[in-house]
Protein backbone atom coordinates (compact mmCIF):
# COMPACT_ATOMS: atom_id res chain seq x y z
CA UNK A 1 0.00 0.00 0.00
CA UNK A 2 1.21 3.53 -0.75
CA UNK A 3 1.20 6.58 1.41
CA UNK A 4 2.72 9.42 2.05
CA UNK A 5 5.30 8.78 4.73
CA UNK A 6 6.62 11.73 7.26
CA UNK A 7 10.53 10.25 7.11
CA UNK A 8 10.41 11.35 11.18
CA UNK A 9 8.31 8.59 11.88
CA UNK A 10 10.97 6.12 9.76
CA UNK A 11 13.40 7.90 11.76
CA UNK A 12 11.62 6.63 14.94
CA UNK A 13 10.84 3.03 13.58
CA UNK A 14 14.39 2.67 12.56
CA UNK A 15 15.79 3.01 15.64
CA UNK A 16 13.83 0.58 17.53
CA UNK A 17 14.62 -3.60 17.70
CA UNK A 18 13.68 -5.36 14.93
CA UNK A 19 10.31 -6.85 16.36
CA UNK A 20 9.32 -3.33 17.58
CA UNK A 21 10.03 -2.17 14.14
CA UNK A 22 7.66 -5.06 12.45
CA UNK A 23 4.81 -4.46 14.84
CA UNK A 24 5.27 -0.13 14.02
CA UNK A 25 5.30 -1.18 10.90
CA UNK A 26 2.05 -2.96 10.77
CA UNK A 27 0.32 -0.82 12.63
CA UNK A 28 1.10 2.26 10.68
CA UNK A 29 0.14 0.36 7.72
CA UNK A 30 -3.39 -0.81 9.39
CA UNK A 31 -4.55 2.86 10.15
CA UNK A 32 -3.74 4.18 6.47
CA UNK A 33 -5.50 1.13 4.79
CA UNK A 34 -8.33 2.26 6.78
CA UNK A 35 -8.42 5.50 5.26
CA UNK A 36 -6.14 7.04 2.99
CA UNK A 37 -6.49 10.07 4.04
CA UNK A 38 -4.58 9.78 7.50
CA UNK A 39 -1.63 11.84 7.72
CA UNK A 40 1.42 11.08 10.24
CA UNK A 41 3.54 13.44 11.98
CA UNK A 42 5.49 13.63 14.81
CA UNK A 43 4.39 15.36 18.22
CA UNK A 44 5.59 15.66 22.01
CA UNK A 45 8.87 14.07 22.15
CA UNK A 46 9.71 12.22 18.38
CA UNK A 47 6.67 10.39 18.98
CA UNK A 48 4.96 8.74 15.69
CA UNK A 49 0.94 10.22 15.62
CA UNK A 50 -1.51 8.94 12.62
CA UNK A 51 -3.90 12.25 12.29
CA UNK A 52 -7.25 13.11 10.73
CA UNK A 53 -9.40 15.84 11.65
CA UNK A 54 -7.71 15.13 15.00
CA UNK A 55 -5.86 12.26 16.62
CA UNK A 56 -6.49 8.55 15.36
CA UNK A 57 -3.52 7.23 17.49
CA UNK A 58 -0.18 7.45 17.97
CA UNK A 59 2.83 4.90 18.90
CA UNK A 60 5.36 4.43 21.53
CA UNK A 61 7.25 1.47 21.73
CA UNK A 62 8.82 0.56 25.36
CA UNK A 63 11.47 -2.72 26.81
CA UNK A 64 8.77 -5.54 26.47
CA UNK A 65 5.95 -3.91 24.21
CA UNK A 66 4.74 -1.43 21.81
CA UNK A 67 1.82 0.76 22.94
CA UNK A 68 -0.52 1.82 20.47
CA UNK A 69 -2.69 4.60 22.09
CA UNK A 70 -6.19 4.91 20.53
CA UNK A 71 -7.61 8.26 20.61
CA UNK A 72 -11.38 8.23 21.37
CA UNK A 73 -12.67 9.51 24.34
CA UNK A 74 -13.22 6.22 25.85
CA UNK A 75 -16.28 5.82 23.25
CA UNK A 76 -15.05 3.26 21.10
CA UNK A 77 -16.70 -0.10 21.77
CA UNK A 78 -13.61 -3.06 22.40
CA UNK A 79 -15.99 -6.67 22.17
CA UNK A 80 -12.45 -8.13 21.29
CA UNK A 81 -11.04 -7.09 24.64
CA UNK A 82 -8.08 -5.86 22.97
CA UNK A 83 -7.69 -2.49 25.33
CA UNK A 84 -4.72 -3.05 27.76
CA UNK A 85 -4.44 -0.06 29.79
CA UNK A 86 -6.06 3.81 30.01
CA UNK A 87 -9.70 2.18 31.13
CA UNK A 88 -10.25 5.45 33.12
CA UNK A 89 -8.40 7.63 30.52
CA UNK A 90 -11.23 10.34 29.18
CA UNK A 91 -9.17 11.26 26.03
CA UNK A 92 -6.86 7.84 25.19
CA UNK A 93 -6.40 3.76 25.71
CA UNK A 94 -3.70 1.30 25.29
CA UNK A 95 -3.37 -1.44 23.22
CA UNK A 96 -0.07 -2.85 24.23
CA UNK A 97 1.28 -6.09 21.56
CA UNK A 98 4.04 -7.65 23.33
CA UNK A 99 7.25 -9.54 21.26
CA UNK A 100 5.87 -12.58 19.50
CA UNK A 101 2.07 -11.56 19.88
CA UNK A 102 0.40 -10.57 16.66
CA UNK A 103 -0.95 -7.41 16.02
CA UNK A 104 -4.80 -7.55 16.51
CA UNK A 105 -5.46 -5.71 12.68
CA UNK A 106 -9.02 -6.82 12.25
CA UNK A 107 -10.32 -5.19 15.88
CA UNK A 108 -7.99 -2.37 15.51
CA UNK A 109 -8.95 -1.57 12.16
CA UNK A 110 -12.79 -1.32 13.35
CA UNK A 111 -11.43 0.92 16.23
CA UNK A 112 -9.99 3.11 13.79
CA UNK A 113 -12.72 3.61 11.35
CA UNK A 114 -14.77 4.36 14.55
CA UNK A 115 -12.35 6.85 15.59
CA UNK A 116 -11.95 8.41 12.38
CA UNK A 117 -15.61 8.45 12.13
CA UNK A 118 -15.63 10.23 15.32
CA UNK A 119 -13.17 12.66 14.24
CA UNK A 120 -14.95 13.31 11.36
CA UNK A 121 -18.21 14.06 13.17
CA UNK A 122 -16.82 16.39 15.70
CA UNK A 123 -14.70 14.42 17.64
CA UNK A 124 -14.93 12.82 20.94
CA UNK A 125 -15.67 15.91 23.02
CA UNK A 126 -18.87 16.40 20.69
CA UNK A 127 -20.42 13.56 20.55
CA UNK A 128 -19.95 12.79 24.20
CA UNK A 129 -21.99 15.80 24.85
CA UNK A 130 -24.59 14.98 22.32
Amino acid sequence: MAYEVDPRVDEYIDALAPWQQEICREVRDLVHSVDPEVVETVKRRGQPYFVLQGNVCALLAAKTHVNVFLYDGAIVPDPDGIITGGHDNKTARTVAVRRGEAVPAAPLAEMFRRIIADNRAGGWRKLKQA
